[in-house]
């Protein structure tokens, strides 16, 4: 773990009630774990219960599940994990994302069929001119039950030969957790079309 895990490094930690996501930094490094210093209240994190780790390095984002030995107030001790793996060396993992969906800017609303996902941004086709200096707001179905709503800010369009418009561009989000929520989604759906 040591090759791994690092003193002062960042470290995004999701337990299973994704609203209790939280962010921390690395203390110390031991032979069989780490400690965390939680950005936020350690409340919904439970000691021995399994929470799955993002953390972000030079061999690209690095994934392992793991769970609290020991919890007092936001320091964690946190065990060396049997296994981890490196899910990509883009700092978001993208994935395949095919909805039809609105993008709103003020009363104006417009029709886009999304191409591909990641925390960081989308891509989508429209047969739409949007303006690429607007702020739009988007909410983006996960799950059933789960949504996240955020901003989409175009970085490039292109013009296709139908007449269609490709965009690609950035989030913003109101809450970190919902930035948290969208990369273990991501993550999840990562993982499941690679093992099929």
């Amino acid at each position: 773990m040591r090759e791994l895990i690092e003193k002062d490094q960042r470290i995004t930690m999701v337990p299973a009630d994704f609203k209790f996501a939280n962010k921390g930094t690395v203390t110390e490094v031991f032979p069989d774990g780490f400690t965390l210093q939680l950005d936020y209240d350690s409340d919904g994190i439970l000691k021995n219960n399994y929470c799955e780790f993002y953390t972000n390095t030079k061999h690209g984002t690095l994934y392992f599940e793991s769970y609290a030995k020991e919890i007092n107030g936001n320091s964690l001790k946190i065990a060396s994990p049997a296994r981890h793996k490196f899910l990509q060396r883009r700092k978001y993992t993208r994935i395949k994302y095919m909805f039809d969906l609105d993008l709103k800017c003020g009363d104006k609303s417009y029709k886009i069929s999304t191409l591909d996902i990641s925390a960081g941004g989308m891509k989508f086709k429209t047969s739409e001119n949007i303006d690429i200096e607007g702020r739009y707001e988007i909410t983006l179905p996960l799950t059933e039950t789960m949504s996240v709503t955020c901003y989409y800010l175009p970085i490039r369009i292109e013009r296709g030969e139908d007449g269609n418009f490709t965009h690609s561009g950035r989030f913003e989000f109101n809450e970190n957790r919902d930035r948290m929520t969208l990369i273990q989604y991501c993550t999840k759906r990562s993982i499941e079309i690679k093992n099929k």
